[in-house]
């Protein structure tokens, strides 16, 4: 996610955000991104769209789960590979 999250992020000043705050929004939802907003070169903030917000804290609610991260922990340590015929078959493809 960190990679992904970094391609995305643009940057923008504090007057142009102030200026048009709502065309940034619109901008960074059209496009998947976000801005971090920086004045005299130093970083503010970030301005994140919506969904993609609601993504990050349904993210962070998921990983803060001690069932849910045991269960990641071992389904990394299963080495059991499925070949694409047999997911094809499960799934009815």
């Amino acid at each position: 996610m960190i990679q992904q999250l970094i391609s995305d992020e643009k940057f923008t000043n504090i007057q142009k955000a102030q200026a048009g705050l709502t065309k940034l929004f619109e901008k960074a939802k059209k496009t998947s991104s976000f801005y971090r907003v920086m004045k005299n070169g130093q970083p503010l903030g970030v301005l994140i769209p919506n969904e993609m917000w609601q993504s990050i804290i349904e993210d962070i609610e998921a990983l803060s789960s001690p069932t849910f991260r045991a269960r990641i922990a071992e389904s990394r340590k299963d080495t059991k590979t499925i070949s694409l015929e047999e997911v094809k078959k499960q799934l009815g493809l």
